[in-house]
């Protein structure tokens, strides 16, 4: 049985999917299942990764664990995997641990997650994707008003992965003992710049999307108005002062999968209807 948390979110979704379209025991995480529409044949478990207490039911019987990071007391819910006789545990980490400086919040967030991973006494594999093309969702209430989207950090880019990939990635190396002990950074196939995803979300939906570059105060003034001041202060020292490169291209799902990464178009035409 593999447990599965973050079930409900773009990473941990699809993994459930796969999972069960491989035919593979698999068991949801979420913190309220009556909410949760599983697939067929997942079961569904409730529970909280920041309550280890909580999570003596979704862990019986489990041999691996797809466990998120940046949890208060990861060692904790370690603990309560490791006596429940889990094997393995492949911890969704970020690619900006990879000479990341640990007094960064976002990367110093990973590194404590991967250090606790390691500390556990668990088998484990590290997965180190690169940004998300599904931040793009981001854009959704934008295009709603209009044919404009603005972004920040707009002359940065990146080579963000899909999901999906990660998920395939995540599915491949679940239980098997080869990659215990290994990390895996992991991207998409290209980098691109906001104006890019806007042109090819455009062409795929049939209207002239455009980019507005916001400016860094205004940028900065909005994200604090919902996000902690150390991490926006720790995208900004990524993005604005260079401190994180996520422009690199990685062949690793290729490597791990036996298929290449998939693009952005590709992406943007699976989930046309969610910008439509």
């Amino acid at each position: 049985m593999i447990l599965v948390t973050g079930a409900s979110g773009h990473v941990g979704g699809e993994l459930v999917a796969a999972l069960a379209d491989q035919g593979r025991p698999v068991r949801a995480l979420v913190r309220d299942p009556a909410s949760f529409e599983a697939p067929h044949g997942v079961q569904t478990a409730g529970g909280d990764l920041n309550d280890p207490e909580s999570l003596a039911d979704a862990l019986a019987g489990v041999d691996g664990v797809f466990l998120l990071g940046g949890f208060a007391d990861m060692s904790g819910v370690l603990a309560r995997a490791r006596a429940a006789g889990v094997g393995h545990v492949v911890l969704l980490s970020s690619r900006s641990v990879v000479g990341g400086n640990p007094d960064n919040a976002v990367a110093g967030m990973h590194l404590a997650s991967e250090a606790a991973v390691r500390e556990s006494g668990i088998g484990w594999t590290l997965l180190r994707p690169s940004g998300f093309m599904s931040n793009t969702f981001e854009w959704v209430p934008q295009l709603r008003e209009g044919d404009v989207v603005t972004a920040p950090f707009a002359g940065v880019p990146i080579a963000a992965i899909d999901p999906r990939d990660i998920a395939a990635v995540a599915a491949a190396v679940l239980t098997r003992r080869e990659h215990h002990g290994r990390s895996h950074a992991m991207t998409g196939p290209a980098a691109l710049l906001p104006a890019d995803r806007a042109e090819i979300l455009g062409r795929v939906l049939g209207r002239p999307v455009s980019l507005r570059a916001q400016p860094d105060d205004e940028a900065r003034a909005e994200m604090s108005r919902t996000i902690p001041a150390k991490y926006v202060d720790a995208f900004f020292r990524f993005f604005v002062d260079g401190e994180f490169d996520d422009s690199s291209v990685l062949s690793t799902v290729q490597e791990i999968t036996g298929r290449p990464a998939r693009g952005f178009e590709d992406w943007a035409v699976a989930h046309r209807a969610r910008f439509e």
